[in-house]
């Protein structure tokens, strides 16, 4: 796709990369990227309910003080001055973070930037405000008490996913030109997938956190873009050792750009409809996948057909999730499961009988998945499946109507595996269903692997059009 820069006013916000490029040519400008930004959020955020706070005037003194950094050739970076959002789960200087709880209390102190949000101080990025996240970001899709429900850019009416679901629905809208999520068993690439954008896990530890996740090493934080070149251009700003969190990995050599183009030609790609033997639900959805895996064999991918046999591992997360999810609420004091969501209340105390030995036996499971990923990395570079099963469902459900279970490890399948064993998986829109709901393809790479994963996503992405669709709540 062509990254355009239209006139104030007209179509979509541009792409990050548009506007970075715009920036250093003098075509664009920070401010009236930044005032664009704030209008989309007053047009469209009544309606799907994506923030939780907008740093207006901070946001348009920053982009100020860019727009003067680019006029004197002193910019802090390339992206200085691209409007920026942030989950409500990132510390934020002189801002509560309030995590979707009621529990937290505002008034702080807030004297720290998580490391992410450093990253992007240091790089003149302009942080707009934060975005909604279900409470202490534990399910699927995005709603709270403390906030409400969060609408997707597709039909306001419909889930935009979660747990970084309010990130999801203000880059497709242009609330900002892109946003940084959490991602914990899916939460960038589930929104990801029924939103139409595009989300990146990156290798555990290659973006840094702090404080630490009671989720522990499950919890990765990453870029939720509108086109992979951005993502890519993204990590470039978020990666990088902080002192503060004892994962993190050395800064990369190089740019995760270098090598963007280099396509798919003889790459050992393997294509898996199932995972454990669960299916996709949803025959639109299994066809627009497939499809998408087609175009890349025509681009000279040596595609296999191919179960990875990862094995039953559902019980084995969701021990590691709510035995982290207890640890969450355990500060705020005897009676907290009964002032947060009942249905995380009721999976907290299903398991707050689990035992040590239950977690190490999860954990066992864990690892055996990642020897048996590795080992299938050894023969094959990608792993392609589905984002998800299914289509978007309607606003203010924890499942769709039917489904046998509410809780939200039941309907995504094809992410939480990847929190398990820590590899990069990236979900790149491919697609709609008849109903006009977006689709995702999940591209997965072995540790490490991040540039190669993103290569495959920008190639499939640079074949088709599926990115450069507006989302319906900004009409034709």
């Amino acid at each position: 796709m062509t990254d355009a820069v239209h006139p104030a006013g007209a179509g979509p916000l541009p792409t990050a990369s548009a506007l970075a490029a715009g920036f250093a040519d003098g075509s664009a400008d920070p401010v009236a990227a930044a005032e664009r930004s704030l209008a989309a959020v007053a047009a469209h955020d009544p309606a799907v309910n994506a923030m939780t706070q907008v740093f207006a005037e901070e946001a348009l003194e920053a982009a100020r003080v860019s727009a003067d950094r680019w006029a004197s050739g002193r910019p802090l970076s390339p992206v200085d001055g691209v409007p920026v959002t942030v989950k409500d789960l990132f510390l934020t200087r002189g801002r509560p973070t309030l995590r979707g709880s009621t529990l937290v209390d505002p008034a702080g102190p807030w004297d720290e930037d998580a490391p992410a949000v450093a990253r992007l101080q240091e790089s003149g990025a302009v942080v707009l405000g934060k975005t909604t996240t279900p409470e202490f970001a534990w399910k699927g899709v995005t709603d709270s008490v403390l906030a409400g429900s969060t609408g997707n850019p597709w039909g306001a009416h419909l889930t935009a996913g979660g747990s970084s679901g309010g990130s999801a629905a203000a880059v497709g809208l242009g609330m900002g030109a892109w946003s940084i999520g959490t991602d914990g068993g899916g939460s960038v690439r589930i929104p990801a997938a029924f939103t139409g954008t595009v989300a990146i896990k990156p290798t555990f530890g290659l973006v840094p956190i702090h404080p630490p996740s009671p989720y522990g090493t499950l919890s990765h934080a990453g870029p939720m873009t509108r086109t992979v070149r951005d993502a890519a251009l993204l990590l470039d700003v978020l990666t990088g050792f902080d002192a503060r969190d004892w994962f993190a990995l050395p800064r990369p050599t190089g740019s995760f750009l270098d090598g963007l183009d280099d396509g798919v030609a003889g790459l050992r790609v393997a294509f898996s409809p199932t995972l454990a033997g669960t299916g996709v639900n949803d025959p639109e959805v299994e066809a627009a996948v497939r499809a998408a895996v087609e175009v890349l064999a025509g681009l000279g991918a040596e595609v296999e057909e191919v179960d990875p046999e990862v094995g039953e591992v559902r019980d084995a997360f969701e021990t590691l999730w709510f035995t982290g999810a207890g640890k969450v609420v355990e500060p705020y004091g005897a009676d907290a499961l009964d002032r947060i969501d009942p249905l995380l209340a009721e999976h907290v105390r299903r398991h707050a009988g689990d035992t040590a030995s239950d977690y190490l036996g999860a954990v066992d499971i864990r690892m055996r998945l990642g020897a048996t990923m590795g080992r299938f990395h050894e023969r094959y570079d990608l792993l392609l499946t589905p984002t998800m099963p299914i289509a978007a469902f309607a606003r203010d459900r924890d499942a769709p109507a039917g489904w046998p279970e509410d809780l939200w490890t039941s309907w995504t399948p094809y992410t939480y595996p990847f929190n398990l064993t820590g590899q990069p998986a990236l979900s790149v829109p491919c697609g709609f269903t008849g109903a006009g709901l977006p689709v995702g393809l999940q591209v997965v790479g072995a540790r490490h692997a991040d540039r190669l994963v993103l290569r495959a996503g920008h190639a499939y992405e640079a074949a088709t059009d599926w990115s450069a669709r507006t989302p319906s709540v900004l009409g034709p």
